[in-house]
């Protein structure tokens, strides 16, 4: 008999005048450590006590009483009281002087009783969750780290979703996008002719303003300079340069700081800088009409028109500290006015309530027809009798770049609509995972709870307001929860910052953070105790009080379900945390086709002016240099790109264009990088012919259906160039894309010089490279970079991704492993005398042991088969992104599947093992 049994047949006794002194005096003092059934016997006693003396009688009288008034209930759904004769009615006088002002205000007070009720909920509750603390441990502390989770993908989210939606006129903010669609080759982009600004304002009425943005690096001036003040002689590395145009600062309408808006890149060699570098190179000044000189070059004095505020980190322009005027500029002769290169981002401002799918249309019919199509045929492009079919263009909202764009190529870093949505379900399932164990708890610990349920209802409890109190129960676990889920969030957020890259902080001073958080606990509150409320507030009060309950709730298939959601959401975590880590390892180590380790790459070597071929030769010199090369164009993120296009010498009319890229090197290109040669030679840097030669990778050769191309000429717009050597194919793009067609020719690139170095020491030829260095630049400090980190934060956002995915697999497992240990403790109390009669007729330890944890082991078995479909779509889904991928292996899903099973079974050994270890003696007792 466990204590509340003995504690209510004590009080049995008490009633019916059988008991003893020495046993009530043991009541009293059960009573006085147990409040919650104090409060319930003296409700019951209240409820019996009908004002007449009772007579003495035995206990079987008093139950039959009890037992009758039940049946009552049962016929009627009321509770009625069952006496033999009618208790004598007192005198009015008497009664009332029973009443004090108190009572008769809250006899006739709703708001009062109900106020009171509340408060009698309160503190039930409480007592219920004092009364079991590592049940409420568990839950509030699960609940806790899901609201913890759950928040801070919510700022995650929130911060996705409030991009560029700082402009006055966002809604009819656009830009222009082209689709590319023939065959196989499916792109979009946004590079276009100069001239595409002027067109489109001009041709179409629909739009009030154009503007260009050029942040092409291939360009002098865009991308990253060597800033300095004209009265220094120091100068310093700056990224986030772009040119622009007075059109682009109209439409964003830019606040500026100094300076007037309306013209402030109207004028040729004018610059707009940021507030943030206005304050660094010109503290406590206004620079309007200062000079800055980029890269040393005196002969293009910029001066400052304009500050603007620092453009917001959640606009897709955050990374610009600079706009450059294109007011004069020209980079070749007939560069402003050509449909034959692509270089320019091109904004405008629509009127409102433009239709935009008829404006779509009319831009692309327009376009096509009156621009494109004649310059293609002028030109011999084949493609033009179908350029309607395979090209389109359209307009993308602003607010829409920075999720909406992860097809786009418009070498700008922004998020993605898909991993928003991703994050956002990770919350939820995490979310569910917690209610599943407040679920599972309050059910699995229901026989508990039964003889209060069934004592309630005798005493004339109705259903609804038990359903109110354990709703009341809910929302006061769901409640602290959120106060500790708050104060969580607030501790990992540095963490989560460092795992997705954001610099988010907590809105503690916004209006609406108190109002969402306490409606957000109150709707998890109810949601999670909704089904506990109803399930425990219908227990029959007769089959309570004949113990028929106390078995029932070994065992629910409901609560089976939920373990093997959670299980199943969980599995799926781990073998995408275990396909994203094998998919990163495979992106950082596949061969790629050239040498990225021990390549140092020593950047703003343009500012050494005619100095840079002698800095080349004096570190060939070093003894712990292999070799070195002067090239902008390598096979890493952050340098320079051209595309071109390419025919075979004097088919020009004949056959489609091929794409590829240009790229500018040296003698030393190949050796240095170790690119493969497997056909023909390398340049010869004594050989005067080779400035008009070039060398081409594979790809290159088989679009342009070169079977040998030794000795042929291509040709891109200019004369044509002899083909002396084709080189193996090299990645060096992200291998989410092929391979493009390449083109190398000799020629003047820079900005950056690669420096092979021996393997061994590598602090001592960075001395040794660092000490050259300052031969040539004394007063500039050196600033180079690894190529093989180079090459792996190309897949930041992959190495991101995984990050984000082991911590919220972590997190699932963890919260769903809560529950499970809370599950096997309760299961194995309630199944402490079958496990005492077990190890009385010789079952061991080992076979207590395993028969506990078979049940759960079992489910988890379900939740892999479950899991394991879903996490194969998801994974081969998500590989469908890169041209270069693992293959998903059985190895990856048993063993996400054995993880399971260890962590399953180490999380209810402990209860299991603690239950075989017990004394049958304790639990049979009683018996």
């Amino acid at each position: 008999m466990n204590l509340d049994d003995h504690i209510w047949s004590l009080a049995s006794k008490k009633l019916a005048n059988e008991a003893s002194e020495k046993e009530l005096q043991e009541l009293n003092a059960l009573l006085a450590e147990n409040p919650e059934l104090h409060s319930q016997l003296r409700l019951m006693s209240k409820w019996w006590d009908d004002g007449e003396e009772k007579p003495k009688s035995d206990g079987s009288v008093l139950f039959g009483k009890i037992q009758a008034k039940i049946k009552d209930m049962e016929g009627t759904g009321q509770p009625t009281v069952a006496v033999e004769t009618p208790a004598p009615v007192k005198p009015e006088k008497t009664m009332q002087a029973n009443y004090n002002s108190t009572e008769k205000l809250k006899q006739h007070s709703p708001f009062l009783n109900s106020i009171a009720m509340i408060k009698n909920y309160l503190k039930v509750a409480l007592r219920q969750l004092r009364k079991q603390k590592m049940y409420a441990a568990i839950k509030i502390g699960g609940f806790a780290f899901s609201i913890a989770a759950c928040l801070l993908i919510a700022l995650y989210i929130r911060d996705e979703l409030s991009f560029d939606k700082s402009y006055p006129n966002a809604a009819n903010v656009y830009r222009l996008l082209g689709h590319y669609h023939d065959g196989s080759v499916d792109e979009k982009g946004v590079d276009w002719p100069s001239v595409m600004a002027k067109v489109i304002k001009q041709d179409y009425p629909e739009v009030e303003k154009s503007g260009r943005l050029m942040p092409n690096s291939l360009f002098w001036g865009a991308g990253a300079n060597e800033l300095k003040r004209a009265e220094q002689a120091d100068n310093t590395h700056e990224e986030g340069f772009a040119y622009a145009d007075q059109g682009l600062i109209d439409i964003l309408n830019l606040p500026m700081v100094y300076g007037d808006p309306k013209h402030a890149l109207s004028e040729p060699l004018s610059m707009v800088i940021s507030k943030s570098k206005a304050d660094k190179y010109f503290p406590g000044q206004n620079p309007v009409g200062k000079v800055m000189y980029l890269n040393n070059n005196k002969t293009k004095p910029f001066k400052i028109a304009a500050v603007m505020q620092d453009i917001p980190g959640n606009s897709h322009l955050h990374d610009f500290k600079f706009f450059i005027t294109l007011a004069g500029v020209e980079f070749w002769n007939g560069e402003q006015a050509t449909w034959d290169a692509n270089n320019y981002h091109i904004y405008m401002a629509l009127k409102p309530g433009t239709n935009i799918a008829q404006f779509n249309k009319k831009v692309n019919d327009g376009i096509l027809k009156n621009y494109y199509i004649p310059s293609m045929t002028r030109n011999g492009d084949k493609r033009a009798s179908r350029v309607m079919s395979i090209f389109n263009l359209v307009v993308q909202n602003v607010q829409d770049i920075n999720l909406r764009s992860y097809d786009i190529h418009d070498g700008m870093s922004h998020g993605d609509i898909r991993f928003v949505w991703l994050f956002g379900a990770v919350a939820g399932f995490i979310l569910v995972i917690a209610c599943i164990n407040f679920i599972n708890l309050s059910t699995a610990k229901s026989a508990n709870r039964a003889k209060e349920v069934g004592l309630r209802k005798v005493v004339g409890s109705q259903r609804s307001g038990l359903i109110r109190q354990f709703l009341a129960e809910s929302l006061l676990y769901s409640f602290f929860s959120f106060v500790l889920g708050l104060v969580l969030a607030w501790v990992l957020l540095p963490y989560f910052n460092m795992l997705a890259s954001k610099s988010l902080t907590m809105p503690w001073a916004v209006w609406w953070l108190v109002p969402v958080v306490l409606a957000a606990a109150f709707l998890i509150g109810i949601v999670a105790g909704i089904y506990p409320a109803f399930y425990l507030s219908g227990f029959t009060p007769a089959e309570v009080l004949k113990g028929n309950l106390s078995t029932g709730s070994k065992s629910s298939v409901l609560r089976n379900v939920l373990v093997v959601f959670q299980f199943a959401t969980s599995i799926i975590l781990i073998i995408s945390t275990v396909v994203i880590y094998n998919q990163m390892q495979y992106l950082l180590n596949k061969k790629v086709g050239f040498e990225k380790d021990q390549v140092v790459m020593i950047q703003g070597t343009n500012t050494l002016d005619n100095q840079v071929k002698p800095f080349k030769s004096e570190l060939l010199k070093l003894s712990t240099v292999k070799s070195a090369s002067i090239s902008d164009f390598l096979p890493v993120s952050g340098t320079k790109r051209n595309g071109n296009q390419f025919f075979i010498e004097g088919r020009e009319k004949i056959d489609p264009t091929v794409g590829g890229q240009f790229w500018d090197v040296d003698h030393d290109y190949l050796k240095t990088l170790g690119i493969k040669l497997v056909a023909g030679r390398d340049f010869i840097p004594d050989m005067k012919a080779d400035s008009q030669a070039v060398i081409i990778n594979q790809m290159m050769a088989n679009k342009l259906g070169l079977k040998n191309p030794i000795g042929k000429k291509i040709v891109n717009y200019g004369p044509g160039k002899t083909i002396i050597g084709v080189v193996q194919d090299f990645n060096f793009n992200s291998m989410r894309d092929g391979i493009e067609p390449l083109v190398m020719h000799l020629s003047s690139s820079e900005s950056i010089v690669s420096v092979k170095i021996k393997a061994g020491d590598v602090k001592k030829a960075l001395d040794q490279i660092t000490a050259t260095w300052k031969q040539f630049a004394p007063n500039q400090p050196i600033r180079y970079t690894f190529m093989d980190e180079r090459f792996a934060s190309m897949y930041a956002d992959v190495q991101r991704m995984g990050r984000i995915f082991t911590s919220f697999a972590v997190l699932a497992i963890m919260i769903a492993c809560l529950g499970l240990f809370a599950l096997a403790a309760f299961m194995a109390e309630q199944r402490s005398k079958e496990i005492g009669i077990r190890k009385v007729l010789g079952a061991t330890i080992g076979n207590i042991t395993a028969m506990l944890s078979m049940n759960f082991v079992k489910l988890v078995f379900i939740a892999i088969v479950i899991a394991t479909p879903i996490a194969y779509y998801a994974m081969t889904q998500w590989l469908q992104d890169f041209t270069y991928r693992v293959q998903l292996s059985w190895w990856m899903f048993a063993l996400a599947g054995v993880a399971a099973i260890m962590i399953a079974l180490a999380t209810v050994s402990y209860q299991s093992i603690k239950a075989a270890l017990m004394n049958p003696v304790k639990s049979l007792k009683a018996e």
